[in-house]
Formats: C-alpha cells, structure tokens, sequence
C-alpha cells in the first residue's frame, strides 16, 4: 500500500465548508484517508481542524508534509498537509474574498500539476466559490474549466482538443452534461450535434472504463416531452436524434431523446433494483443535477470526463451561511475521496 500514489485534497475556499469537512474526513474515515494529504495552506486547515472540535472528539493533529509520499507515514487520525506556496491566510468565514478565491486556484492548479505529471493518483477538490474566484481575476467559471485549461496547457493541446464533460453520481443515478457553466440561453445554444455526439463519446469510453462494460446510455430531450413530435420544438428530431444514431452507428449502447421528466426515474437504481440505464445525458447544467441533487447531496459526487487524471469532488458548495460552525456534512467528500480511490486503483480500497 505505502509503494502507492497519494490523493491531493485541494483545500477549497478557505471561508467556506471545505477545510471542516476535510478535517471531519480524516477524523471519521482514517482507513479510507490513508494515503490522502490535503494541497493548501496549513494555517487554513489547522483553524479547520479546530472548528470541527466537539466535546469527547479530541483534537485533529495536523503534520505538516513537504512531498506527497509522506502522506503514506502519517499516522491515523492526523491529517496531512503540503503547504503550497504563495498561499494566503485564512479568510473570514462566510465571506466572498478575492484572497480566498486566489487561494482554493493556487491549491487546484499545484493539484492539477501534480497528478499531470504523476506525482500523485488523483485530485479530490474541496467546494470553491465562482464569485470569489472571479474576483481573484481567475478567468475560469469553475473546477471543470480551471482543470480543463491545466491539462490543455500541459498536453500542448488547445482547450478545444481537451474536451471535458462533468458527471454527477451517486449511489442510484448517474448523469453527464452536454454544457456546464453557461447561463440557459448558451446552454440552449449548445445543443449543437457536434457537441452531443462528443458528449457522447467521452461519455462511453469513461464509463466503459469505470464499469467494465458497455454503458447503458439514456440522452434526455431538451424540450417538454422530448419536442412532442416537434409540437413544442424541433431540436430532438433536428439534433438530438441523428447524433443518438451516429453514436449508435460507433458501436454505442445509446437509446433517445426521451422525455426529460421521465427518464431520470428509469436509469435509478432504487430499492436493489437496477435501472434501464448506467447514465442519462442530460442536455443542460440543471436538467441534469436537480435530480440528482434531489436525491441527497450527501451522497453526490462529480466526476470530470476527458481528463487525462482522475478528479472528483463533493456535489456541494461552500456553504458560506454554516462555515467554521462545525456542523457541515462531510458525507460527499467521504464518497468523493473513495470514488477517488476506485477510478485510480480499482483493486484497492
């Protein structure tokens, strides 16, 4: 086990929930933590530590590490940190700071290097906030745009020819993004055939992999009904459909456009019954993530497709309005770290 990679937890934005829930992880999971170090700034995460103390839990060690092979040595219960460089102090809790946005990039982006060049096993990044990322004059929306840039740089590629797509997963349903970060209008915009048939195609080879088959795959429609016959739009019969049958033309499991409000419900696995899907491909950012954050953020985990590393991360936000009260829910970044695990090393962990 020592002879393996390491998992870089990024710290996230330091006035929100990620240092705490980072901090309960290694308090409440040191078997699945072993081997795990967080990338960030050991002050944030020593007054992380600090805020998760409750009466009987006992203080959380923090050891400070200079390299990712150290984070093997630290014993249970301790949780390790490799102080990135040029990171700033802690941010007030709840608070949109620019230092803070700055911050939660200098951690993903030592990150994203590390795992490039295969220092590490994989990323699991902690919840930043786009306002304060903005602000830090970070010039990607989000994790997703900010990881894709990193390794297009890397490959030497255009961020063009390094396209990558989020999945949202848990325990009953899996669901992958045609578009991201973009508002409505451009997510409508989107839905272009080329951008379908790619989604696809990323799509089935991760999946493929993850799964040890052919994915089941289900496309949802983009109008009510999937268009209704071209009743209330035209884009299932114009766009959704030939890139389903040039996918299918590849050798794709794929099925649709069926109706968005239905087809969610048939991929779930629910109640020791599998679905008639292994993921559905949904059309926008909240066609696809309402369902699945219905069904519990807890449990929520994001998974980027495309990249040439393996990162995941808890299906939440900062949650400014409970940071540095100890009382955030560390559920999704547990699974996040133990999906982390699989995707990089199936037969452990």
């Amino acid at each position: 086990m020592k002879n393996r990679k390491a998992i870089a937890i990024t710290q996230g934005d330091s006035a929100g929930i990620g240092p705490e829930i980072i901090a309960k992880a290694f308090r409440d999971q040191p078997a699945l933590l072993q081997g795990c170090f967080v990338a960030g700034d050991v002050a944030t995460m020593r007054r992380g530590a600090r805020a998760i103390l409750q009466a009987g839990d006992g203080h959380l060690p923090v050891a400070v590490i200079a390299s990712p092979e150290e984070a093997w040595q630290v014993p249970p219960r301790c949780m390790p940190v490799l102080q990135v460089p040029d990171m700033p102090a802690p941010a007030t809790w709840g608070a949109v700071s620019a230092e803070a946005g700055r911050g939660a990039a200098l951690s993903v982006q030592w990150a994203t290097r590390a795992a490039l060049h295969g220092d590490i096993a994989a990323l699991v990044t902690a919840p930043l906030h786009k306002e304060a990322l903005h602000a830090a004059g970070v010039r990607f929306p989000g994790h997703t745009e900010l990881l894709q840039a990193e390794a297009a740089q890397y490959a030497g590629v255009s961020l063009e020819a390094m396209p990558v797509r989020m999945m949202l997963a848990n325990n009953e349903l899996r669901t992958v993004l045609v578009s991201i970060h973009v508002s409505l209008r451009q997510a409508i915009e989107a839905v272009t055939y080329d951008n379908i048939l790619q989604t696809l195609r990323i799509t089935h080879a991760a999946l493929q992999r993850m799964l040890g088959h052919v994915p089941r795959i289900a496309v949802a429609g983009l109008n009510p009904h999937a268009g209704e016959g071209g009743l209330f739009g035209s884009e299932e019969r114009t766009t959704i459909a030939p890139a389903v049958a040039a996918a299918r033309g590849e050798g794709m499991d794929v099925q649709g456009p069926f109706a968005p409000d239905t087809i969610f419900m048939r991929a779930r696995d629910v109640d020791g019954h599998a679905g008639e899907f292994d993921v559905v491909l949904a059309m926008y950012h909240d066609q696809g993530l309402i369902p699945i954050k219905y069904l519990g953020v807890e449990e929520g985990v994001n998974v980027t497709l495309g990249l040439p590393m393996v990162r995941t991360s808890p299906d939440h936000g900062t949650a400014f309005d409970i940071a540095g009260q100890g009382i955030a829910n560390a559920s999704s970044l547990i699974e996040a770290v133990r999906m982390a695990w699989r995707l990089a090393a199936p037969a452990d962990h």
